[in-house]
């Protein structure tokens, strides 16, 4: 393989090598995938302000989240059935993010199972997604495992008591490979039948959720809850108001609703509201160091990727994965140094505009 020194150059080596049904599943958006073409898109619409002559020669990329040092602000989103991209799947991801001292954020609808992520990267910092299920003890077991295997936080997804409306997988009729299974039940009877992702998904998910089951879950753990998808400063205000560890702005990859708003479009509404009482992390869009540094402005505490990480594993398996990581932390060092910051606490809302502001001059 050539080397890939970019993001997007995965991104286009991948979707030649996915076979098409795990490659339309990683790829769509909801809808006619407008919000997912903004997720990008709209990274454009800002302006980053250098600032100069700040004597930048040594810099520090790392930050503090929940007591733990992370080496810079990237972490890995959760992406459901990762051995669709490669045979060691979650694995190859968890011992990358161990190598490379990221958080990893790993799905519930995973095809390794818990335990054997926490096997495969046990000194790996791990993150456990969740989905609330009709069967609490189901969900409430899930959480027991997570807590057991040394995962460090649960991130809530709050945006899916159904998937969207994903015209790709409708059309391919989309099931996981024979050969695979949802690795974390396999003492259930809950597995991909050939029936369809959103048939799966609407016989499993509890429909009726809301903030009392946000409030059921913080009462049987003590590990942080994060809750993802949160797009609104009303909802933001909810969540700080229960008391949650943090929020994850993100529209899911653009994979929920149409027309919402890009998840950078949202961050600052987000985070006028929050400030500092939680910490906010992003999901959505994220491909170059430029617009870490342009969520960071706007509020971020973190950045996480996920559509990436699926690329670098088709690639290069856990390889790729790592030169994932390590691009954009080339990247981001040098973002910075140019940029005129010598610590990610000196990335303020100040050093970023929307391009209309030119345009008012």
């Amino acid at each position: 393989m050539s080397k890939l020194i970019s993001l997007d150059e995965y991104e286009k080596r991948a979707l030649e090598i996915l076979p098409e049904n795990a490659r339309d599943y990683y790829q769509s958006g909801a809808g006619n995938e407008k919000s997912l073409a903004w997720n990008r898109a709209d990274f454009s619409n800002f302006r980053i302000r250098p600032k100069v002559l700040r004597d930048v020669s040594k810099r520090d990329t790392s930050v503090n989240i929940f007591n733990t040092k992370i080496e810079f602000p990237i972490g890995i989103s959760p992406t459901a059935m990762q051995k669709m991209a490669h045979t060691d799947g979650e694995t190859a991801t968890a011992k990358a993010a161990a190598n490379e001292n990221v958080i990893a954020i790993f799905s519930t609808i995973a095809t390794t199972s818990i335990e054997d992520i926490a096997a495969a990267a046990p000194n790996s910092i791990k993150w456990f997604q969740l989905y609330i299920y009709r069967d609490r003890k189901l969900t409430e077991n899930l959480v027991r495992r997570a807590e057991a295997a040394g995962f460090k936080a649960l991130v809530l997804t709050v945006d899916a008591p159904l998937f969207g409306l994903r015209r790709r997988d409708l059309k391919n009729k989309f099931s996981m490979p024979p050969h695979l299974k949802l690795a974390n039940f396999q003492d259930v009877v809950l597995s991909m039948d050939g029936s369809g992702i959103n048939e799966y998904v609407a016989r499993q998910f509890d429909q009726s959720i809301s903030w009392d089951d946000v409030k059921w879950l913080m009462n049987f753990t003590n590990l942080p809850i994060i809750l993802k998808g949160i797009m609104t400063k009303e909802d933001a205000r909810l969540a700080c108001k229960l008391g949650v560890s943090g929020i994850m702005v993100s529209n899911h990859g653009a994979r929920q609703i149409d027309n919402t708003a890009s998840s950078i479009e949202a961050l600052a509404e987000v985070a006028a509201e929050v400030k500092d009482e939680i910490p906010i992390f992003f999901d959505g869009g994220i491909r170059e160091a430029t617009d870490i540094l342009i969520a960071l402005a706007l509020g971020a505490k973190m950045c996480f990727i996920g559509r990436p990480v699926v690329y670098g594993l088709a690639c290069a398996g856990q390889e790729g994965v790592e030169d994932v990581i390590r691009i954009l932390k080339r990247e981001f060092d040098l973002a910075m140094c140019l940029a005129g910051v010598k610590n990610v606490s000196e990335i303020n809302r100040d050093m970023v505009v929307h391009k209309n502001y030119y345009a008012r001059l």
